[in-house]
């Protein structure tokens, strides 16, 4: 099992960057597929970014060439960088974990995760 703290969210103009991380403890996470999620209020939560244990990433169309994902094995962390935000990307980002494969078919994996952080808000405003 893993337990997973998010951290790095807050506000930010339009155009402005951010970068989340996500702590791990517990479980090494080298044999976890990793990802980050958001929800905005009123929307269902959908995947902005996922990484597989092999390193294999995929993205949401919303973020591809603004946002970058990325892991730390040893230091049990995952990252979020995020450029050029816009005002549609506020949410509550959260951390998730799982140990079948977050990127299937190119695309992000959303059902039946077993590990989530808490989350962490981003607001960017225009």
């Amino acid at each position: 099992q893993v337990q997973l703290q998010e951290s790095g969210g807050g506000s930010v103009q339009a155009g402005g960057s951010l970068r989340l991380s996500c702590a791990a403890s517990g479980d090494t996470i080298s044999r976890y597929s990793m990802g980050w999620f958001r929800q905005a209020p009123g929307k269902e939560r959908e995947g902005v970014a996922a990484i597989d244990s092999d390193g294999t990433t995929a993205y949401s169309d919303s973020v591809k060439g603004r946002f970058t994902i990325s892991r730390d094995n040893a230091e049990k962390s995952l990252y979020l960088q995020m450029n050029s935000l816009k005002p549609e990307d506020t949410a509550i980002y959260y951390c998730a974990a799982d140990l079948f494969p977050l990127v299937v078919g190119g695309e992000i994996e959303t059902k039946q995760i077993d590990y989530w952080g808490q989350g962490t808000q981003v607001t960017v405003s225009s």
